[in-house]
């Protein structure tokens, strides 16, 4: 609450509460990957990684379409719990994350169970978790997708340069 003092105005604020969410990224987001700068430019917004981690459940986690597009299809119980990082993310990254993950046309955000591999963010004033331990955070996947997706080879960890030959074609190089 403002108050006068001297003549001058003196704000008496208390310090803006950001909130900050948990978001899992299986794939060009995660580091060395192809948008992981995407996750840094302060223009998005804030990101801080906390984790490494892989979901509790199996996910089929594909490469699709003519940009090798990494799809985590939501089909639980198909195939591999699937290898990704905890990321903490104010308001302003997670509007752009949805933005950029086309939400809600090409995927949805929706709440995962992880198990955490190495915790090395901070968590204010709650306890780190350990190796094991197990946490959710929102996770992009798809209901959407061509009906032989299913049956393609699906990944525990996505890396664009691995051995598949399947590179992620970046927006900028698409035609």
């Amino acid at each position: 609450m403002p108050s006068h003092k001297g003549g001058l105005q003196v704000c008496r604020c208390l310090p803006s509460l950001i909130n900050m969410t948990h978001v899992f990224v299986y794939g060009t987001l995660k580091k060395g990957q192809p948008n992981y700068y995407r996750m840094f430019d302060q223009a998005n917004g804030k990101s801080e990684f906390l984790a490494s981690a892989r979901t509790t459940e199996k996910f089929p986690l594909v490469i699709a379409g003519q940009h090798n597009i990494p799809f985590l299809l939501n089909i639980p119980g198909q195939g591999q719990r699937v290898r990704g990082e905890i990321y903490k993310v104010d308001d302003q990254m997670l509007k752009f994350l949805d933005d950029f993950e086309t939400v809600p046309t090409m995927y949805q955000r929706t709440e995962v169970k992880l198990e955490v591999e190495e915790w090395v963010g901070q968590t204010a004033g709650e306890k780190t978790p350990s190796p094991g331990s197990i946490v959710e955070a929102f996770v992009y996947s798809t209901t959407t997708y061509k009906p032989d997706w299913p049956a393609l080879p699906n990944y525990e960890s996505y890396d664009s340069y691995g051995s598949h030959g399947l590179e992620y074609v970046t927006r900028e190089g698409r035609q």
